[in-house]
């Protein structure tokens, strides 16, 4: 079945980023366009701004200095830490015309690996750093040899002379802008292909669902990486498009006080932000009394919920920690997005409180949703509402037959967000994810859909997200949520939240499933009964999903692998678990 919602859209500038930001600072030079909150300086936080103007000017003099070295479509990789210098960067190499690539510092954790795999993959003939950062990044791409970029550049020692320096034309909007790298969570990661009018078609999709008709004098405040979809569309892309102003963080320094990031939105009036669902609970569960006591929440427009599953506690803890600084229920707004659609696809309404429905986990597990009776076994899921300005279908993924209301089937996009396909991939493999063709689609289009890999259902209206197709447990015939599984776990007070990973092996031909977990880092080792507990949580699983377990893994925090967007990596997990690289003294049962 098929929804769509639209609404209104911000100004029109242009088709492209740089259009855009050439109409601003015609329109408004004076206007800060952007700030920085360098909590690594300073604790209270050292500020710096530009305005759009300025803004504008440094990213001219990027873009001369990126056109002498590069042709147009080659790849410009931004390797710097979070900051203003990574969006003048980003920017840059897309006026130049260019393709950028946002990455990361070498020395990001974690992440050694990917980044090699990343530059492999995509080449990139320069390199985008700032001073402070250059000296490593420079060692690094060395390191490469013959693979190595020609150039490094840091941004912020670049000669003013540059930004006199004349432009040729700026890249069309069906040119590629830039590269956004999946995080990994299902397979490697892959470069998906972003034009300058599907990232402008996402902003302003965004824009319109989260600001509504009024989007002059609001702002954007976010933690979130920059190399991530969801950090470089909110603080870059739909500033830009909107007109409004960028608000930065460091996800480190979120990450040792969440309490910042809220001092940030009460010091907005009139924001936007978003963030993954553990930031959520991990906000709720460390930002103290006194800090809320000069929080003031109420000028908040939408604190977006997305990137990983949305858990209804999560929404309700959050909601009742912060009711005292003004927050209203009704600023949550769970969405879905994903990086081949640039990010933004749907959202719960404006105005309306997230709404949670306890589905029959037994019909839902046979692809039927189904509100759960008292006493029966249930997976509450929150709705992600309506699309923003696209199509969403509901898909058989065998037949590629649009399903019924209240069918389970994977979720297809369609619209002018859609990412052209993976960079380096075979033009036919990339055209079956992005340009899938719907069997008997009535009214619908019948081609040009975006295949997500994502489980869901369209019920009552709305659209609720079940699961990743990859990652399903099929057991017997019956289909099993890993999030179900892990969450029943981390319902005991030992289990780190957001930290157990549910996956299926293949034992004598049968699949069985293993659970990892973290134990919980308040939990001393002193006070850690590994029998009892893996005793205790074989019950719960058993009692609640009629599930027996191969084997239970109670790991140290910090074992269970994540994705750079914070998402546990559940392919990695068992991929890490088959290699024996992840082992407890657990005994098979």
């Amino acid at each position: 079945m098929e929804f769509t919602a639209a609404g209104p859209a911000p100004h029109d500038g242009g088709t492209t980023l740089t259009g855009y930001l050439d109409r601003s600072v015609a329109e408004r030079p004076d206007a800060v366009a952007i700030t920085f909150v360098d909590y690594e300086a300073s604790k209270d936080g050292l500020t710096t701004s530009l305005t759009i103007s300025e803004l504008h000017r440094r990213v001219h003099a990027v873009a001369a200095w990126a056109a002498h070295r590069c042709d147009p479509g080659e790849r410009v990789a931004i390797l710097a830490p979070q900051g203003i210098e990574y969006v003048i960067g980003f920017l840059g190499a897309v006026r130049a015309g260019a393709v950028a690539v946002p990455l990361f510092h070498p020395d990001m954790p974690g992440q050694e690996g990917r980044l090699d795999a990343v530059l492999d993959d995509c080449e990139p003939a320069c390199v985008l750093t700032t001073k402070d950062a250059f000296d490593r990044v420079r060692e690094v791409i060395r390191q490469r040899g013959a693979r190595a970029p020609r150039e490094c550049l840091a941004v912020d020692t670049l000669q003013e002379e540059w930004s006199a320096e004349p432009l040729s034309p700026p890249a069309a909007p069906d040119d590629v802008a830039y590269l956004q790298y999946t995080s990994g969570s299902t397979r490697v990661p892959a470069g998906v292909r972003i034009t300058h009018a599907n990232v402008v078609a996402n902003a302003r999709q965004a824009l319109s669902a989260y600001f509504g008709e009024r989007v002059e004098g609001g702002a954007t405040v976010s933690w979130l990486p920059l190399f991530h979809d969801m950090g470089l569309v909110l603080s870059v892309a739909a500033p830009v498009v909107g007109g409004i102003k960028s608000v930065l963080l460091d996800p480190a320094a979120f990450l040792q006080q969440p309490g910042r990031w809220l001092r940030q939105l009460a010091a907005n009036p009139r924001c936007i932000t978003a963030a993954p669902n553990f930031a959520f609970d991990y906000t709720a569960a460390r930002v103290t009394d006194r800090e809320k006591a000069w929080t003031r929440l109420d000028r908040v427009v939408a604190m977006i919920n997305g990137s990983e599953p949305v858990l209804p506690w999560t929404v309700e803890r959050f909601n009742r920690a912060f009711e005292s600084c003004g927050l209203r229920p009704e600023v949550h707004r769970c969405s879905f997005g994903l990086a081949e659609a640039t990010v933004f696809v749907a959202t719960s309404p404006a105005g309306t409180v997230p709404r949670s429905v306890r589905f029959d986990r037994d019909a839902l597990g046979t692809g039927t949703a189904v509100t759960a009776d008292d006493g029966t076994p249930s997976s509450t899921l929150v709705s992600c509402g309506s699309p923003l300005g696209q199509r969403v279908a509901i898909v058989d993924p065998q037949s590629h037959r649009p399903l019924p209301d209240a069918s389970v089937g994977e979720i297809w996009v369609n619209g002018p967000n859609i990412g052209q396909g993976y960079w380096n991939w075979d033009g036919a493999a990339s055209a079956e994810v992005f340009r899938a063709r719907l069997h008997e689609p009535g009214e619908l289009p019948e081609i040009g859909w975006l295949r997500t890999g994502d489980l869901g259902v369209r019920y009552d209206g709305e659209l609720f997200v079940t699961g990743r197709i990859k990652d399903l447990i099929i057991l017997d015939g019956r289909n099993h949520y890993p999030q179900d599984l892990e969450q029943t776990v981390e319902q005991r007070s030992e289990v780190r939240k957001h930290h157990t990973a549910a996956f299926s092996v293949s034992v004598d031909g049968t699949e069985r499933v293993v659970i990892a977990a973290e134990y919980s880092r308040s939990l001393p080792p002193e006070r850690r009964f590994p029998s009892e507990t893996e005793v205790a949580l074989r019950k719960d699983i058993a009692g609640a999903h009629g599930v027996s377990l191969h084997e239970l893994l109670l790991l140290e925090p910090d074992t269970v692998p994540h994705t750079s967007s914070g998402k546990v990596a559940r392919r990695d997990c068992r991929r890490r678990y088959l290699d024996g690289e992840l082992s407890s003294e657990k005994a098979h049962d």
